[in-house]
């Protein structure tokens, strides 16, 4: 399935939709204001809380934690690297790594090994914008946040480093 992530331009806190192709929203997507970290939040279209992910503060390299059903599903760490960005996700899903090229535009996630998801952002816009194309058999929303946490790392506004 393929998804845009379209960040608002001018908000408080985080707080967008997550499309498909098409423009029907899929998902919505708030922040925690006055937090230290960030925490966001994936909602279904009824107001269900599906993820939420909480940035790990006083950290060397940037590190989160998702969240299902209250439930800690996975661990995400960047590694470090001199050019190329890489992740690695500790997961009850399987084995996941996020490899992206040198200007943090386009991503790539494996899960054990195999690519499940393309992530592209547009290069001029006015808001962070991002097409995301992951296979149809993956847990969608858990997907959509590991691409969240990409932009809260390379692309939110004071890149929260």
């Amino acid at each position: 399935m393929r998804y845009i992530i379209r960040e608002r331009i001018f908000s408080i806190a985080d707080k967008f939709n997550i499309e498909d192709e098409n423009g029907n929203p899929q998902y919505e997507v708030v922040g925690k204001i006055f937090s230290l970290g960030n925490k966001l939040y994936i909602y279904d279209l009824n107001g269900i809380e599906l993820i939420y992910i909480e940035q790990q503060v006083f950290r060397l390299l940037p590190e989160y934690f998702i969240y299902k059903e209250g439930s800690l599903v996975a661990k995400v760490k960047q590694q470090l690297t001199f050019f190329k960005p890489k992740f690695h996700i500790e997961s009850s899903y399987g084995s996941f790594t996020i490899d992206g090229d040198i200007f943090h535009y386009s991503f790539n996630i494996l899960k054990n090994g195999s690519p499940i998801a393309w992530i592209n952002k547009k290069w001029i816009s006015f808001s962070d914008t991002y097409s995301v194309e992951i296979l149809d058999d993956e847990d969608q929303p858990l997907i959509l946040a590991l691409v969240i946490v990409l932009d809260q790392v390379f692309h939110d506004g004071d890149n929260n480093r």
